[in-house]
């Protein structure tokens, strides 16, 4: 899920920007300290979107940078459990499929791919045995996240499923309507 949130933090600011807009110069160097900052708290920050407050410069010793404490707001995406989410399917595997959930991939297991057995073929992609549905490069999917891992936070893990119902790619939701409407008929017309 995408935020927007306020912290506060003290912001760097070197030599070269003195004399500079200090606002600039704090938004500047924010996004350099912040943008593709992965934290369990956090989350993934996208950008730095405004600076709203900068309190006093102090200047350490031997350092020759002044440090403003400042408060920012970030745009973050942080994923939640449970939270169901639209991606593309970016890579297909013979153990799964990765699928790309805006900033970051998350990865789908074989068998957290459909309700079928599934096998990998040799063009690169997932086949259901009893419903022939297919899933391949491109493809267009919901799906929702059961695992998230920041045990190595430069990388961050994220396990999805689309088992469940109202789950998968955009057709196969068609295809249980279809299905269900078709299975209604038959109903109306027994009677």
């Amino acid at each position: 899920m995408f935020y927007k949130i306020k912290i506060k933090d003290h912001v760097r600011i070197p030599p070269h920007y003195f004399g500079e807009n200090l606002n600039e110069a704090v938004i500047k160097e924010a996004k350099n300290k912040f943008s593709g900052h992965i934290s369990n708290e956090l989350g993934l920050v996208i950008d730095v979107c405004d600076v709203e407050d900068v309190g006093k410069g102090v200047i350490i010793p031997g350092d020759g940078g002044s440090f403003y404490k400042t408060t920012l707001k970030l745009l973050t995406f942080k994923p939640e459990m449970q939270e169901v989410v639209m991606g593309t399917i970016k890579d297909i595997t013979d153990f799964g499929a990765f699928i790309n959930i805006g900033p970051i991939d998350g990865m789908i297991h074989i068998s957290q791919t459909m309700d079928d057995y599934v096998s990998f073929t040799k063009d690169n992609v997932l086949q259901g045995k009893e419903k022939k549905r297919t899933l391949k490069m491109g493809d267009k999917c919901r799906a929702k996240i059961i695992t998230i891992s920041y045990k190595d936070i430069t990388n961050p893990k994220i396990g999805l499923t689309m088992r469940q119902k109202g789950l998968g790619k955009e057709e196969w939701s068609e295809e249980k309507k279809e299905n269900t409407k078709e299975s209604d008929n038959k109903k109306k017309e027994k009677k």
